[in-house]
């Protein structure tokens, strides 16, 4: 379901892509652990995301955001990981990657701005 919220979206369709690669990472290369820092992460940004489209308040909304720019940056350690021990190829890992920076800077964009209109 798309919505008219670009962040909430984009954070879906990453979930969708961190599931089907955890699921790869399990069947196809036995990896179990890594796979699972990744599924917890990857699809923590877009249940954060949606907690804090409900917010109660402006703080509460910041404070959800943050925690969904934080997941981001742990997932992204977890790809880069990935890579850097031959479990993603390169052109796996810059897909996917793309894909989360991007998240990651409009991610770090509301918190700023939302900072400096509660400042």
């Amino acid at each position: 379901m798309r919505t008219e919220n670009v962040v909430v979206d984009k954070s879906m369709e990453f979930a969708v892509r961190i599931v089907k690669l955890s699921r790869y990472l399990r069947e196809e290369k036995r990896e179990y652990e890594l796979g699972s820092q990744l599924l917890r992460s990857g699809t923590s940004i877009g249940a954060n995301i949606r907690e804090a489209v409900y917010r109660q308040s402006r703080k509460d909304f910041l404070s959800k955001m943050s925690i969904a720019l934080k997941e981001t940056s742990e997932t992204i350690y977890w790809l880069e990981l990935l890579r850097r021990t031959d479990l993603l190829s390169e052109r796996e890992h810059e897909s996917i990657s793309a894909q989360a920076e991007e998240i990651c800077r409009l991610l770090s964009s509301i918190v700023k701005s939302t900072k400096t209109i509660n400042s």
